[in-house]
């Protein structure tokens, strides 16, 4: 009987995959290392990234987040069509919703406190979602609108998701399945968050974006920093980057240009979660642009989000809700209808 040993790759050994990330980072190494330097020295001349932080800030929540769960069995369920429901009106009174096949709706003009399953969950002003499946975004097409900007930040597949098994992730060509041109406004921007790995920027450029006919136009890069302003990860590190990239690009045409290779520089916040695009977009974009963000984990105001986990990070154990007679000592984010000021434990 024969008995074959698989050899063992030796330390010094790339595949191919390894190479191009190497190719890849050497590349856009000195657009993320010069850029960032002018950028947090430039923060740090604004008394920002001093390396201070709230020393009686409560530890992160450890609370369990069951939606893609729930989102699975709510798959047996028959889909309505019925369009939109309200779930805060302008007086910021809630109603029943069903959270699982129709668009939810908030019209109030502050942050509202709302019991969704038992628990609490903070919605924006003006915030819109669904909570679904990715099998079961037919309630977001037939809600009818037409978005100016979609956000996508798909869960992309790698080796340490699969280990740990803690997230769930969607093979790439899955991602074609999405609705975006039923989604987007003539001229809409598409943004993607992309990993660094460079079959998925290959994809999203040379597949994805070609099949919903959008047009690259650029790459940004988002990268992390710590509170004092250095890199999260060691810039050259060969397991983990300090930086994220983004695919711009257009369904249609537009006469408004993008600029390639802008830099995003933060502080990560929970759990490394993106930064909002929001501001920096807008002059892509214009001020009043209806917003949509596919594989959302939270809410943004005045945007419609997506998800199987939309509601993740709009659990009340993210906030600290504080008397608004304290509200002048804190930074502010919004207003509660029970009398409280909000702010993100971030």
């Amino acid at each position: 009987m024969l008995f074959f040993q698989k050899r063992k790759r030796k330390r010094s050994e790339l595949n191919q995959g390894e190479i191009d990330s190497l190719i890849f980072h050497e590349k856009i190494r000195p657009v993320i290392f010069e850029g960032t330097r002018a950028l947090v020295d430039s923060a740090r001349s604004l008394g920002y990234l001093n390396g201070l932080r709230n020393a009686d800030k409560a530890p992160l929540p450890s609370h369990e987040c069951r939606l893609a769960a729930l989102c699975e069995m709510a798959k047996e369920l028959p889909l309505v069509d019925a369009g939109a429901q309200l779930l805060v009106d302008e007086e910021g009174w809630t109603s029943h919703v069903d959270l699982f096949s129709q668009v939810a709706e908030s019209r109030a003009d502050w942050a509202t406190v709302v019991q969704l399953m038992g628990e609490d969950y903070i919605i924006p002003p003006h915030a819109t979602f669904l909570l679904s499946d990715f099998t079961r975004m037919q309630p977001l097409v037939q809600y009818g609108a037409k978005y100016d900007l979609i956000v996508l930040d798909p869960p992309w597949e790698n080796r340490s998701v699969k280990r740990s098994r803690r997230y769930s992730s969607l093979p790439s060509s899955q991602l074609k399945l999405l609705p975006v041109p039923l989604l987007a406004s003539f001229n809409c921007l598409v943004v993607t968050w992309v990993t660094n790995r460079p079959s998925h920027l290959r994809f999203v450029r040379n597949e994805l974006y070609p099949h919903w006919g959008v047009q690259v136009l650029a790459e940004w890069f988002w990268v992390k920093v710590t509170t004092s302003g250095e890199f999260v990860f060691p810039l050259d590190s060969q397991h983990k980057k300090p930086y994220e990239v983004l695919v711009l690009g257009r369904y249609q045409m537009s006469e408004v240009l993008v600029e390639d290779q802008r830099l995003i520089v933060s502080v990560p916040s929970l759990h490394s979660q993106k930064p909002s695009l929001s501001e920096v977009l807008k002059p892509y974009v214009g001020g009043e642009a209806k917003c949509l963000e596919l594989f959302s984990r939270n809410l943004q105001p005045g945007w419609t989000s997506w998800g199987n986990e939309v509601l993740k990070f709009q659990h009340t154990s993210f906030f600290t809700l504080t008397p608004l007679e304290e509200q002048a000592d804190i930074s502010k984010e919004g207003t509660l209808t029970n009398n409280c000021s909000l702010r993100v434990n971030d």
